[in-house]
């Protein structure tokens, strides 16, 4: 266990538990709270944990290492240009990952996980899914490992990209003003979490918000669009297995029901709620039909 890994679990790790709770403590003052929901989130922290903890490895390994055997050069953190690569470099990659997570059910699978809760705040934060390492999460960040920043060093990365954004999944914390333009804020994670179709499929970045502004799926948070958050077909399950791996089940349906290859590899690549025959429910699917609803 290295001293990042230390860190968290001494130090972060009952930090984040502790803030979430009195979080849960003050808003439950006002109105009721869904401690269910926060039970499901803790139990998704502590397997995922041992599991980071006894698996150390992931699907992408191999090729991992492949590329790290490959890479360009060999660059070290001991400079602040190396900071500054590592740091826009992961961002990036990062987007792209998570772009991806919700654009391609085989990571939606897992990443629906963290988009269960019926409302948002700072236990949904650490509610993130069991099996990342599984689907290949890793891939995403392999140009940083070809560049030379070793896969410990990228995760680590990763690791701190994650724990930023705890503190933005809280409801109570207004826009941010000028931050809003550069960072990832509550506002805009808001937005991210609601199934709202207008907010659908937008604010993928981790600590910035700014490849989200290049990249065209940023989507403002609006006064007069309250965001309603969880899943378009909401997860109303308390049981945490249900949770975990319901979108897994509802994919292998799918696939032993698929008639050809199209709609096999359709049903893995493709957008969460996509079918073969074009009558899913794709956010292009939903906000097509919501506009041939209201032009009748």
């Amino acid at each position: 266990m290295n001293s990042l890994e230390k860190f968290l679990l001494i130090v972060a790790l009952p930090t984040v538990l502790i803030s979430s709770f009195l979080e849960a403590f003050f808003l439950s003052q006002k109105k009721a709270y869904d401690w269910r929901a926060m039970a499901v989130s803790i139990f998704d922290l502590i397997f995922r944990t041992f599991i980071n903890i006894f698996l150390p490895i992931s699907i992408a390994t191999p090729l991992v290492n492949f590329v790290w055997a490959h890479r360009l050069t060999t660059l070290p953190l001991d400079a602040w240009q190396g900071v500054a690569i590592l740091f826009i470099g992961q961002e990036f990659c990062y987007y792209w990952y998570h772009r991806a997570a919700h654009r391609i059910r085989w990571f939606w699978c897992n990443h629906s996980v963290h988009h269960s809760p019926n409302e948002l705040n700072l236990s949904a934060a650490y509610r993130i899914g069991l099996v990342g390492k599984l689907t290949g999460v890793a891939f995403f960040f392999l140009p940083l490992v070809w560049l030379g920043f070793s896969i410990q060093i990228v995760l680590d990365t990763l690791t701190l990209n994650l724990l930023y954004q705890f503190w933005i999944h809280a409801t109570w914390i207004p826009k941010l003003g000028w931050m809003e333009y550069i960072f990832n804020t509550p506002s805009a994670h808001r937005v991210h979490h609601a199934s709202n179709l207008e907010y659908l499929d937008g604010n993928y970045g981790g600590v910035l918000i700014i490849f989200d502004r290049l990249y065209g799926t940023y989507i403002q948070e609006q006064d007069s669009v309250l965001c309603k958050y969880g899943l378009v077909h909401p997860q109303l399950s308390y049981n945490p297995f249900v949770v975990e791996f319901s979108s897994w089940k509802s994919l292998w349906q799918d696939l032993l029901e698929a008639r050809n290859p199209r709609a096999f590899l359709g049903y893995i690549f493709m957008p969460p709620g996509w079918k073969p025959n074009g009558l899913g429910e794709t956010t292009e699917d939903l906000r097509r039909m919501a506009a041939a609803s209201y032009s009748t």
